[in-house]
């Protein structure tokens, strides 16, 4: 292992983690923000919304995000819509991780009581009070493992995002031993960087998860 070698070019994977972690950011910011509309439009029983709903789940959740980014970034110019690299790689993680997000969120809106709902209608919430203040807190509680996981798995598909030519840590890591042949090295970096993006936010969660469990118990 040349540590001389590792000690020249970790910057270039300090910039690519950056890189990484604002992609990251972007991408599961938008897939929880899909996963509430999703279930909202549920909650409120949208009924021409709910089969486009589950027609986006299904065709999300069973093609993999590297045809969604072909597609993207290669099939929209034929239609007249060219993206750059970054927001094809935001748009292809929040499309994958929206879904997630959406069946986590259903399954912490199954789990909250009927009694629960009841008892917000006899004190006269609205619609919008009902969904605000007793289904999503209860809801995402329920359902903070399932996010979690979720946040975890979009962290580790930006790996996918470098065949869009965006210079995220794969793409770095493929650069280096394509140019200087030093696989160890390059491979080394590429574990130790993600390792140190996906460790803390995963403890991080863990911590919230018992948190959360300690407060409603």
């Amino acid at each position: 292992m040349d540590f001389e070698f590792i000690n020249e070019f970790y910057p270039m994977y300090v910039k690519a983690g950056i890189l990484t972690l604002e992609l990251a950011f972007y991408g599961i910011l938008l897939s929880l923000i899909i996963g509430i509309l999703c279930m909202a439009a549920k909650f409120y029983k949208i009924k021409f919304i709910i089969p486009l709903i589950n027609g986006y789940i299904e065709l999300s959740r069973n093609t993999p995000l590297l045809i969604q980014l072909f597609f993207l970034y290669y099939g929209l110019p034929k239609l007249g819509i060219s993206l750059s690299s970054f927001s094809c790689a935001v748009i292809g993680l929040a499309f994958l991780g929206g879904s997630y997000m959406a069946e986590s969120f259903r399954l912490g809106f199954e789990a909250v009581k009927r009694s629960q709902l009841e008892a917000g209608l006899s004190i006269a919430l609205t619609q919008n009070q009902l969904l605000r203040y007793v289904i999503l807190p209860q809801a995402f509680g329920t359902a903070l493992p399932s996010i979690s996981a979720n946040i975890i798995f979009l962290l580790k598909e930006t790996s996918i995002v470098s065949i869009v030519a965006l210079a995220d840590l794969v793409y770095v890591a493929k650069d280096i031993i394509g140019i200087y042949y030093m696989t160890d090295e390059a491979l080394f970096m590429l574990v130790v960087s993600y390792l140190a993006i996906i460790l803390p936010i995963s403890l991080a969660l863990t911590w919230l998860e018992q948190r959360i469990r300690r407060a409603r118990s």
